[in-house]
């Protein structure tokens, strides 16, 4: 058992709750592998609180933190500067207190390229357009993502379109290329090099996505935010048409990098062993409710939960 010292470094997890989170187990891993003195916590904290913990821990000594559901816009609101990707997002996920100062980032659609690039080897999100399931904060910081990444049309299909055409002016306005979003009540996979699902559609005790995948080119990329359990439906099918499939541990996995790094002064690796050991505490698949018309996509994006 790590013994800490005075001089230890630390930092956690805001969440409303936080008893879920996996970035404890992950940090966790991390910390020991690398003999480092520090913790990463848990924090559950209510909204109401937020700004006041947050404080609270910066002027307690803390590096910082992350920040997961409901906490994202908030921790926008409070910080003194934020990076572009935070920006493009609206939100932010990692917390840094320096100087008596709040930076943000948002590292969400940095951990999805990562993962993409792991686990999908040679895409390239600029080779064709991508379509994106949901409208939420996961659903806005991986279209920034690919857009920045030169994708040449991201289309978003949501049950409400008034929620994705106020996700697709949001982008618009901070985008080099402006004109690049669509909004659709049908996903087009018809040509679509990637299909991404950000919703929960899929996660454990949700209904499993309904979705015909056979229009997609052969060589197309599917991807799923959702990583409870770690083999969705969506996945599943996708692999059983021949298409490669990306899970979304590797997107919860690489995002966690820039905040560790920052917080604790060490470049962390993602590798099988980290993989293997966040991995055995998560279901390998799990049985949902009947299926649902991708009509009724809704719901929160699922990497939003840490």
């Amino acid at each position: 058992m790590p013994i800490l010292s005075g001089k230890a470094r630390l930092a956690g997890v805001f969440g409303w709750p936080a008893t879920h989170s996996r970035s404890p187990r992950l940090h966790g891993f991390w910390l020991e592998r690398h003999g480092i003195d520090g913790a990463y916590v848990p924090l559950s904290v209510a909204p109401a609180q937020f700004e006041t913990a947050v404080r609270g821990l910066a002027a307690a000594g803390f590096r910082g933190a992350n920040v997961t559901i409901p906490h994202k816009e908030a921790a926008y609101a409070l910080c003194d500067e934020v990076d572009h990707a935070a920006r493009r997002a609206g939100a932010v996920n990692t917390l840094r207190f320096e100087a008596g100062r709040i930076l943000g980032g948002n590292t969400d659609g940095f951990g999805f390229l990562e993962s993409l690039a792991e686990q999908a080897p040679g895409f390239d999100p600029a080779a064709g357009p991508a379509v994106l399931l949901g409208a939420g904060g996961a659903c806005r910081a991986i279209a920034a993502a690919l857009l920045d990444e030169g994708c040449p049309r991201v289309t978003l299909v949501n049950r409400t379109t008034e929620r994705a055409e106020a996700l697709a002016r949001d982008l618009d306005a901070t985008d080099a290329r402006p004109g690049r979003l669509r909004i659709a009540t049908e996903a087009p996979l018809d040509g679509a090099a990637l299909l991404v699902n950000t919703t929960s559609l899929g996660m454990e005790g949700q209904p499993p996505l309904a979705i015909d995948l056979a229009p997609l080119p052969d060589g197309a990329v599917v991807a799923d935010a959702v990583y409870v359990p770690l083999e969705t439906p969506l996945l599943a099918a996708a692999r059983a048409r021949g298409l490669r499939g990306v899970d979304g541990l590797g997107m919860l996995l690489h995002q966690a990098r820039p905040g560790f790094e920052a917080w604790f002064g060490v470049a962390p690796a993602v590798d099988a062993a980290l993989r293997e050991f966040v991995a055995a505490d998560l279901p390998r698949t799990a049985a949902g409710p009947p299926d649902v018309p991708t009509s009724a996509l809704a719901g929160p994006g699922a990497a939003a939960r840490r």
